[in-house]
């Protein structure tokens, strides 16, 4: 099996840094649970944070089917940051990601499509951010389902929307949050050498004005900043696994 995975921060694993500093993610653990599966696989992470859609769903997907051997399996992310930004056109994402489909499924490569999870409750303009991503998610449900593709939706999943699995950012899920997209894209495919984590005990909270005064500081002021330099996080960064890495039928590690 080789698989590899494009997208965005959620996908690159930010929230997810066990060491303090390199991110983890989903993608990785998913990577490690087929090889406990299958036996050690090769895995490449394409993902990098900031990425609108139309750079994952052109040049990342170009570079998965520039991969020698070709990719068995692909995941596919992307449209949270477009979600973000006024103006997007929402209909024109689901044609980049249609056309990005076609290319890996024409190419023999098997591909599951998800939906992220569901940042708007801890976000301003949350009610505005949700109808977004809902909009996303049916049609993106009915590609799925139109192309005959695998389908996980971690949007409309009502346990991970709850606080104790996002970061202080309250963008990015955390370790225990990208457990969970983990398990379930594994058992999307049939793979269960993940569990779908333990609820987590909910944080003790201060009180409300003290958090949300900390949180836009620490993180709505900067990415208001950036958006109005027009830069990106994901700037000057490139992707983790760029190439095929083996993964061992064990824990992957950082």
């Amino acid at each position: 099996m080789r698989y590899v995975a494009v997208g965005d921060s959620f996908t690159e694993g930010v929230g997810d840094e066990p060491g303090g500093v390199n991110p983890r993610g989903w993608a990785d653990l998913v990577a490690a649970g087929l090889a406990a599966h299958h036996g050690e696989i090769q895995y490449a992470n394409l993902a990098i944070r900031g990425r609108l859609l139309a750079p994952i769903a052109t040049e990342q997907v170009d570079a998965a089917l520039s991969l020698d051997p070709l990719p068995t399996l692909l995941t596919f992310n992307g449209g949270g940051n477009d979600m973000l930004r006024p103006g997007s056109d929402l209909a024109e994402l689901i044609e980049l990601t249609r056309t990005a489909v076609r290319r890996c499924t024409d190419a023999g490569v098997q591909v599951v499509l998800l939906a992220g999870a569901d940042p708007s409750s801890g976000l301003p303009f949350g009610e505005k951010i949700r109808d977004r991503g809902e909009y996303l998610t049916a049609e993106i449900a009915a590609l799925a389902a139109e192309e005959d593709l695998t389908f996980v939706d971690m949007f409309h999943d009502s346990e991970i929307r709850r606080p104790a699995y996002w970061s202080d950012d309250r963008l990015h899920l955390n370790s225990i949050g990208h457990q969970r997209v983990a398990a379930h894209v594994l058992r999307a495919l049939g793979v269960h050498t993940l569990a779908v984590p333990d609820r987590p005990a909910s944080p003790i909270s201060g009180y409300r004005w003290t958090e949300d005064l900390r949180f836009t500081r620490s993180h709505l002021a900067p990415w208001v900043i950036r958006r109005l330099r027009g830069r990106s996080s994901g700037d000057d960064r490139e992707a983790k696994y760029p190439m095929w890495t083996a993964v061992e039928p064990q824990a992957m590690s950082r």
